[in-house]
This record gives structure tokens, C-alpha cells and sequence, in this order.
């Protein structure tokens, strides 16, 4: 599962959560944000997650809004970031650089892009991306369900009005999810949030959807966010509800057949981990694609940099410097993980925990915390060569991989990138790679 955690500080980021039942999830990478956006608003909400249909290529598309940074939900609304937030991954588990995408930018007054969502059409050979727009249209501004058609979430065509509520009512969360033809006559169904979540079907991602019911009599009005979730083991759907008019985040609504609203049922036989979950997605994962994301995120390593002259200290981020500090508070600004190094795997990057997709980059031969970017001047800038310690071979340096000669050592207790000659500099770029 992929979502959000909430309007505090770094709750709209990506984070992710595994089950192996579909009902019981566990929270990973230490419930610690996933992916972070240094993009657009800087937060994220309403992630989907969508595999290619060749299974080597996955996306991770979101909502950038960022509310807790003081934004009003009236200047989201109509005055808010007419982008998408991207990832692209191979893997899973190594995510690309962020990339926004601009679906809205050429509907006429959109004050917005929200909750995206993607469907494969396989007659079309392409994704149908949708999502919420509040624009004005025949005299009346509202938020309507828009899409376009795309193969690689980079470029779309053009955006079309995909869902328009009669009147003035609006609408901002749906989710289609795709079926075996035998179960209930439909192929696709899809949840929407209006006064209460309605159900529909359809054989065709274009053409005439069926009102089939909807869960008022089990819910009520105060959910939205709808997420579906096949179970893996049998014909059985769970869906998701973000119970955000209570604050409690996603609860589970049953059904063996889509089709048959009258047979939906609540389950008190589900628990969400640590983090608030909301508005997300679940992607079903083959026992492969299952080793990859628990190696990487269920039991991270991370460590820290200490001093070896001054051994109560930790290389630390702080407001983007980077120094060394005592009793770093909170600890992960003085947490990283070492990774293959961006411009060589034989050497290493320093990425940030609690910022992922930041790493530490000398520029000028100074030290900062910066987000990475997609060039090979800042891949060098951000790998370094760790050999023997200088003052303890026991020890580690790190050398410059673009300035072999300079090393990473602290001076006045700011991380430098210089030479290195005197027993006093020996000891201030040695440290111990720690736990």
C-alpha cells in the first residue's frame, strides 16, 4: 500500500505499508517516509501506484498539495497547483528523480489537480489517466472528473471531461477497478465519492456506466478516498474507505461480487500498523516483487557518522547545512543510508532518512543537504570514496569522487571538502560508520 499520512509535519509524503492477508498491514521502512517531493508544493497526497503491463516499470503518481505547510483548502482548490507529482521505478524499491506533470494546465480557469488515478485499456494500447479538476464549464465551476490517454506519465493527450455530475455537484474522488468478466456482468467498476460512495459498472472505460447502488446504509457520508484491493487467494474485494470526517483513517468494506451493492458488509477483523493511512492505493505484488520491497524497506540499515575527534558528535543535517552536532534532536536528521554511489557503485552516496531523495553534496567545497537531481554534476558531487580512517584505520574517510584529493572532514564543526595534511585535519575527516 502506498498513501499518506495526514496534514502534519511530513505526513503528505509517500509511505508504505505491506499485508500478507490484504486486511492486516504492517508499516515499513520503520514508518518512515518513502519518497519525499522536493518539487511543486513539496508534499504529496493521494498516491496511486501503477505496474506496466510487461511487469518491469512501475509509477507512483500523486496529488501535489502540501496543506500543511498553512495552504487554505480554498486556495488549493482554486488557486493550487495544476500539476501531478511523478515517480518512475524499475524495481520498487530505487526510485527516478520526481517529475511533475501538468494535466491541468490547459483547462481553461483549473484551479487544481487531484486524486489521479490510472486504468490500463488494454484496446487502446494505453493508460486512461483521471483525475479532479475544479474549472468552470458551461457557466458553472465545480470539480469534474477529467482524463487523458498516456503510455509513459510524461506526456498525455489531450485532457477531456471524463465524469460531469448533473448540476452544480462536484466531484473529486473515483477509483475504476478492472474484472473478470464473469463476476457480477461487469468488467470495470468504480467508486466515487459524492454524498456517499456509489457504485457503478461498465464493460468499457468509455462508454455507459450502470448506477448499481451505493454504501450510505454502511458508511455514511464521512468517507472518501475509495481504494480497491483484490484479495490474492480468492474471488473477494476489499474496499477501502478513508474515514476522514472521524480522522481514523482507512477501514475495509467486503464484497464477493461488485455487482451486488445490497451485499457488501463491514469486518471489524483488519488493523492498519502504526501510521495513519490515508487516501492510497494497493497493488497486488508477485512472491518476487514481494523480496525486493521487504529486503529493502521492512528492516532498513541506517547509520551515522561520528566524529572521531569529538566523539559525542554526529554528522547532522540542519536547515540543509551540515555539521556535526551532540544530542541531534530529532536523531534522524544524523541518519543516512549508504547507498552505491550515484556515479559509481563501487564508491557511496549519503541519502537522508528522515529527507529521502536528499543527499549530502559539497558545493564550493561546502556541505548541504540537497534533493537529488537527474545531471552528472550532481551525482559526482554527491559520491565519495570511503577508505581507511586517516587518524584510525579502524576507522573511515571519505575522498571526493570528483576531487580525489580533498576529503570530507569538519572545521569549526562544518562538514568541508578539503585537503588534508596536518595530524589535526587527520583527525577531523575520520569517522566511524555507526549504528
Amino acid at each position: 500500500m502506498v498513501h499518506f499520512i495526514g496534514e502534519g509535519t511530513g505526513g503528505e509524503q509517500i509511505y508504505f505499508a505491506a499485508s500478507d492477508n490484504g486486511l492486516n498491514w504492517t508499516d515499513l521502512n520503520r514508518s518512515q517516509i518513502v519518497l519525499r517531493s522536493p518539487i511543486g508544493t513539496q508534499g504529496v497526497r493521494d498516491p496511486v501506484l501503477i505496474r506496466n503491463q510487461a511487469g518491469n516499470r512501475y509509477w507512483i503518481v500523486a496529488t501535489d498539495l502540501r496543506i500543511g505547510s498553512g495552504t487554505s483548502w480554498d486556495d488549493a482548490a482554486n488557486r493550487g497547483s495544476r500539476n501531478l507529482v511523478v515517480w518512475e521505478s524499475t524495481d520498487l524499491v530505487n526510485w527516478s528523480v520526481p517529475w511533475l506533470l501538468g494535466v491541468a494546465n490547459s483547462i481553461g480557469d483549473a484551479g487544481n489537480a487531484w486524486a489521479p488515478e490510472a486504468v490500463w485499456d488494454a484496446a487502446a494500447g494505453n493508460y486512461l489517466l483521471y483525475w479532479a479538476t475544479n474549472s468552470t464549464l458551461n457557466g458553472i465551476k465545480k470539480h469534474r472528473i477529467w482524463s487523458a490517454r498516456t503510455t509513459d506519465f510524461r506526456t498525455i493527450t489531450t485532457p477531456q471531461v471524463y465524469i460531469n455530475l448533473a448540476g452544480t455537484e462536484g466531484l473529486i474522488d473515483t477509483q475504476i477497478v478492472e474484472v473478470p468478466a464473469s463476476t457480477g456482468g461487469y468488467r470495470y467498476y468504480r467508486a466515487s465519492k459524492t454524498t456517499q460512495i456509489v457504485i457503478e459498472g461498465a464493460n468499457s472505460l468509455t462508454g455507459t456506466w450502470t448506477r448499481l447502488g451505493d454504501l450510505a446504509n454502511l458508511t455514511g457520508g464521512g468517507v472518501e478516498g475509495p481504494m480497491w484491493a483484490k484479495f490474492n487467494d480468492r474471488t473477494e474485494w476489499a474496499l477501502w474507505l478513508d474515514q476522514y470526517a472521524t480522522g481514523r483513517g482507512y477501514m475495509p468494506v467486503l464484497t464477493t461480487n461488485p455487482a451486488a451493492v445490497s451485499g457488501y458488509r463491514t469486518t471489524s477483523g483488519y488493523s492498519l500498523g502504526t501510521n495513519l493511512k490515508r487516501h492510497g492505493f494497493v497493488l497486488n505484488v508477485t512472491a518476487a516483487e514481494k523480496t525486493r520491497v521487504l529486503n529493502r524497506f521492512q528492516a532498513p540499515v541506517w547509520n551515522r557518522l561520528q566524529s572521531y575527534n569529538f566523539q559525542d558528535r554526529y554528522v547532522r543535517h540542519s536547515n540543509f547545512d551540515v555539521r556535526i552536532d551532540a544530542g541531534v534532536s530529532p536523531a534522524a536528521d544524523s541518519q543516512f543510508r549508504l547507498v552505491p554511489g550515484l556515479a559509481s557503485s563501487s564508491a557511496v552516496s549519503f541519502e537522508s532518512v528522515n529527507f529521502p531523495g536528499y543527499y549530502l553534496r559539497h558545493v564550493n567545497y561546502d556541505f548541504v543537504l540537497a534533493p537529488r537531481e537527474a545531471t552528472s554534476q550532481f551525482s559526482a558531487d554527491a559520491t565519495f570514496n570511503r577508505v581507511a580512517g586517516l587518524a584510525d584505520s579502524s576507522w573511515s574517510s571519505f575522498t571526493s569522487y570528483n576531487y580525489p584529493t580533498r576529503y570530507i572532514r569538519h572545521y569549526d564543526y562544518l562538514l568541508r571538502l578539503d585537503p588534508v595534511s596536518t595530524a589535526t585535519e587527520r583527525s577531523d575527516a575520520t569517522f566511524r560508520v555507526t549504528t
